[in-house]
């Protein structure tokens, strides 16, 4: 896991889980990511490593359920229901499946098509109100409300059209200067378990310029650096760089050392807390086989009002 995904996503999570507002259930979607080429060996792995990350960065199983996607069979039984109520045709027009189209021209298969379907029941079996996802899920999202309409109407169920809860730092910015921190571009992210100097070295390697300019960089490495700052420093010394970038000059050496303090000083609880579950492995699988079991009970009964629902045998 990296600070794109803490502070996009985890940290959404510990603001719902702490909310009593709210029910909180997350899961690693071990069954979306068998929809692109991935390695046999290392998803079981993965998928530990995930909830692991979860539990460090604060997830509580007495406050949230937490646990694997594929232990819950009801996901599938329930995508497949959904999948008649969507055509291939809009399937086929969702900008994420033209993409992975692209990257995987030799793997379009039909778990890849009905990827979206699968998250619409992953999200309506819990028949969940709010998703913390970035909003390059909207266009997933829409299916799913557009399905909870469809089936509402035609079979008169209640699930709730599902919405986006977005995140402060929902948007965290790559250190190659470009787009946004991600797993799969080299370079561009740093991860939870980096030590300081790890993260001094890459941040090191972030483009900047001279320092000094008559207008603060909108995109770019220094933009990058300025949005970082603000992430992990706060607003009021983002400001203090930029006046610095208008006045005298700003040392980019000065600037990425107390940016790496400030960003190891964050996760380095993360990393001793995440110590606890390295060391006993046997705390995260309780972690997920509870969560299963119950998600499973939701789960559960949500099947068994679609099926009454819909006239399948019970």
């Amino acid at each position: 896991m990296h600070l794109g995904n803490y502070l996009g996503a985890v940290k959404g999570y510990l603001e719902l889980q702490n909310n009593p507002d709210y029910e909180a259930i997350y899961m690693v979607m071990d069954l979306h990511a068998i929809t692109t080429p991935y390695d046999k060996a290392k998803l079981f792995e993965n998928t530990r490593n995930v909830v692991m990350d979860y539990l460090a960065c604060g997830l509580d199983p007495e406050k949230s359920i937490i646990t694997a996607q594929s232990l819950v069979p009801e996901h599938t039984f329930l995508a497949h229901i959904l999948s008649s109520e969507i055509t291939v045709a809009r399937m086929q027009h969702l900008p994420t499946f033209k993409e992975k189209v692209k990257q995987h021209p030799d793997h379009v298969t039909m778990a890849l098509l009905n990827y979206p379907v699968l998250m619409a029941s992953d999200i309506l079996l819990y028949k969940a109100s709010l998703v913390p996802v970035g909003i390059d899920q909207e266009p997933h999202l829409e299916v799913a409300r557009e399905i909870a309409r469809k089936i509402n109407e035609k079979y008169g169920t209640d699930f709730p059209e599902p919405k986006r809860f977005a995140t402060q730092g929902e948007y965290v910015p790559s250190l190659t200067g470009e787009g946004k921190m991600s797993k799969s571009v080299e370079g561009s992210y740093i991860g939870l378990t980096d030590s300081l100097d790890e993260i001094k070295k890459k941040l090191s390697g972030a483009p900047t310029d001279s320092g000094k300019g008559e207008a603060i960089p909108e995109k770019g490495g220094v933009a990058n650096l300025f949005k970082l700052v603000e992430l992990f420093e706060g607003s009021e010394k983002r400001k203090e760089y930029e006046e610095k970038y208008l006045g005298g000059g700003v040392r980019y050496g000065e600037l990425k050392t107390e940016l790496a303090e400030a960003i190891f000083k964050e996760i380095e609880p993360i990393q001793k807390q995440r110590k606890i579950y390295e060391n006993d492995p046997s705390l995260v699988e309780r972690v997920i086989k509870e969560g299963a079991e119950k998600a499973g009970i939701i789960a559960g009964k949500t099947i068994e009002e679609i099926k009454d629902k819909i006239g399948l045998i019970k």
